[in-house]
């Protein structure tokens, strides 16, 4: 089989190679049970068929998600479904400041700084007044090697610099509440369902379109005053999210 220089709509305009987004399309739908443990995938040509790819790069997709312990390749017989994505990578979203901050407290990520200088946030109105000033870094949060969330960070610049080495090193959440300075009266997180664009899906090595969840956090001072927007997108597989409904 030949391929024209015409694209998947699944692999457009992305930076990850093409073999590591397959990758995650089949890893999802193992993970939603479409394809269960102990299942032989489609064949070889049917999977080329079906996402329009080169049979290598399918085979290097499957040889990505054999290291992974997900499928076994077996001469003469097909490829089966081995394993599950392992469901401790999963990030709880907290409904409580104090229960985010002991999140990031126990787990310490690895934090990739992508940009930093001075930067006005764009509020809405039911944020809060702006503060003169503020701090902003843009960075990637990882764990054993894979990358969760890409973050945008905009610190009120008088609390940043009360603690600029730690904000730099740390996650936000927890230094703000550590401060004896800082007074938070009011917080807020909303969370949406979208899909990654290009640039997120090259930091968070996920396809184009795949699914993420974007976070939004801002903290008040008793005034008003926003000390802190995050605006944070992580990959939809890290996110775990419940919530106690009352009868």
């Amino acid at each position: 089989m030949t391929f024209t220089a015409t694209t998947h709509r699944l692999f457009r305009n992305s930076p990850v190679p093409r073999y590591a987004q397959l990758a995650g399309l089949l890893r999802q739908r193992i993970a939603r049970g479409v394809w269960i443990e102990g299942q032989k995938l489609p064949s070889l040509e049917a999977l080329v068929r079906e996402f329009e790819v080169a049979r290598v790069t399918v085979r290097q997709a499957i040889d990505l998600l054999a290291r992974d312990g997900l499928l076994s390749p077996q001469q003469g017989r097909g490829t089966f479904v081995t394993g599950q994505p392992a469901q401790d990578r999963w990030l709880r979203l907290e409904t409580s400041l104090h229960a985010l901050a002991d999140v990031y407290r126990d787990d310490k990520p690895k934090l990739t700084l992508i940009e930093e200088a001075s930067a006005t946030p764009a509020l809405q109105p039911k944020d809060g007044k702006p503060a003169e000033r503020y701090h902003f870094m843009r960075r990637v949060h990882s764990r054993n090697g894979q990358s969760y969330c890409v973050i945008s960070i905009y610190l009120e610049e008088k609390v940043f610099r009360m603690a600029p080495r730690r904000f730099r090193r740390e996650t936000v959440v927890p230094v703000l509440l550590e401060l004896p300075k800082v007074k938070i009266a009011k917080a807020r997180q909303t969370l949406a369902i979208a899909s990654a664009d290009v640039e997120v899906a090259g930091h968070l090595e996920i396809p184009v379109n795949a699914p993420v969840a974007e976070v939004r956090r801002v903290c008040n001072a008793p005034d008003g005053t926003v000390l802190y927007l995050g605006e944070v997108t992580y990959r939809g597989d890290y996110i775990h999210f419940e919530m106690d409904l009352r009868p």
